[in-house]
């Protein structure tokens, strides 16, 4: 008896000694298996999506995203292109719906300083590219609150391009001082065979930043030198006057004459640049952020000045301010979001700086970049002045901004008078002021 259960205990035992050891090799390869799957696993991969205002600069923008995902390749950029008149028009509807982008162009104004103010866009000022912005275009992205909501594209001047020879040609030896003596060289290029200036009555966003904001400057800014924009912050301010009249007078004057291109009101912004840089007129009404497509002209040399919006006797008020910049917004890519800011303004940024030649917002630039002396020269002289104003974009409410591009185009074509259109004007300010729409 003892020694048969001896022997069942013995077999009993070896059973448990081969259980033992299969458990063994099952947890072992189960081991491997877990080592070799979280070895192999795929890095996690975030997909940033950019909302770019880029008129004239998409491809250079795409390169930019194609650089940063070969330094970044868990980082994949979706470029996504603004389209109509303004930066407003393609943000508002992303941020009514909850959808916002990661990374959006904005403009240095109230909108969007509200906006980080109520936490849809991040304060970027921990970030290099802020440190290296300069410090004289920090306020325009800085609201009342401190936040730090954007870097800037550029320094921004909108400036008269010319075609010297079509000024020589023209007999034109004194580039015009005032407004009188800018249409009496416009009747010299055209007696001499030359479209005197470009309108882009298809782009009003050109129009707005051309002769309207110069226009603006120097009839209503020039009014109201110090206390222009608290008038349009509380709604105060008069455009039922001669001068708020003569902003689109002078627009539609200019077209009136036949000092403009045949079918004028179907040229977008891109043709317009291209009739310029073709040698198909003698002026284009730009901004320095086309200098790098109007300063090179077919066969022939550009020139610039400032645009002579002003009385006789009166001093001109150039328009110069920041240019159309990025943002990040908080979302939940925020920090890879930020991660391509920085990349934009650093190692991206001579991508951009080559393609459209302006003046550099950085204090730095790495890279070999491209500039030119004469936008250079024409921005430090226009910052000199005794007065200037910004661009329309960076002042006016943002639903005036876009009721002014259809405005502009009706008085083109006729549909309102000047006078109706600077009352429409008038109201929309007033509107925004009450009820705090910035």
């Amino acid at each position: 008896m003892g020694h048969a259960r001896r022997k069942r205990a013995s077999g009993v035992l070896t059973t448990f000694a081969v259980i033992a050891v299969l458990c063994c090799c099952s947890l072992l390869s189960a081991c491997d298996q877990s080592a070799d799957s979280t070895s192999f696993a795929p890095a996690a991969r975030t997909r940033l999506t950019a909302l770019v205002w880029a008129p004239d600069w998409p491809e250079e923008m795409h390169k930019i995203a194609d650089a940063f995902h070969r330094e970044n390749p868990d980082i994949t950029v979706d470029v996504q292109f603004m389209i109509g008149n303004s930066v407003e028009e393609n943000l508002k509807p992303k941020v009514a719906t909850h959808n916002l982008p990661d990374l959006v162009s904005v403009n240095p104004n109230a909108y969007s300083a509200e906006l980080a103010n109520q936490g849809i866009l991040a304060d970027v000022g921990d970030s290099a590219a802020w440190d290296n912005m300069l410090d004289s275009l920090k306020p325009d992205w800085t609201n009342r609150y401190g936040k730090r909501f954007g870097i800037s594209g550029g320094v921004a001047a909108t400036l008269i391009y010319y075609n010297k020879d079509m000024f020589r040609k023209a007999g034109i030896k004194t580039l015009p001082a005032n407004f009188e003596e800018f249409l009496a060289a416009c009747a010299a290029l055209r007696k001499a065979g030359f479209t005197p200036i470009i309108w882009t009555g298809a782009f009003p966003n050109m129009l707005a930043n051309g002769p309207f904001s110069f226009g603006f400057a120097n009839n209503v800014v020039a009014r109201h030198p110090n206390d222009w924009k608290r008038r349009i912050a509380d709604g105060s301010l008069d455009l039922n006057n001669d001068d708020a009249v003569d902003i689109f007078a002078k627009i539609k004057l200019i077209a009136d004459k036949g000092y403009v291109q045949r079918g004028y009101m179907n040229t977008s912004y891109d043709e317009g640049n291209r009739l310029f840089a073709e040698g198909k007129a003698a002026m284009a009404f730009q901004g320095t952020w086309s200098s790098g497509d109007l300063m090179h002209g077919n066969h022939f040399e550009t020139g610039t000045f400032v645009p002579p919006w002003n009385a006789p006797g009166k001093t001109v008020v150039p328009v110069v301010g920041s240019e159309t910049g990025f943002a990040v917004c908080e979302t939940r890519n925020k920090k890879a979001a930020m991660k391509f800011l920085e990349f934009i303004y650093d190692r991206g940024y001579p991508i951009l700086q080559n393609k459209r030649q302006n003046v550099s917002p950085l204090k730095y630039v790495g890279g070999k970049t491209v500039t030119d002396q004469q936008i250079v020269d024409y921005v430090q002289h226009a910052t000199q002045a005794p007065l200037t104003a910004g661009p329309y974009y960076s002042y006016l409410p943002t639903n005036t901004i876009d009721m002014l591009h259809p405005l502009l185009q009706d008085v083109l074509l006729g549909k309102k008078t000047p006078r109706q259109a600077a009352l429409a004007l008038e109201k929309s300010i007033r509107h925004e002021a009450r009820t705090e729409n910035k």
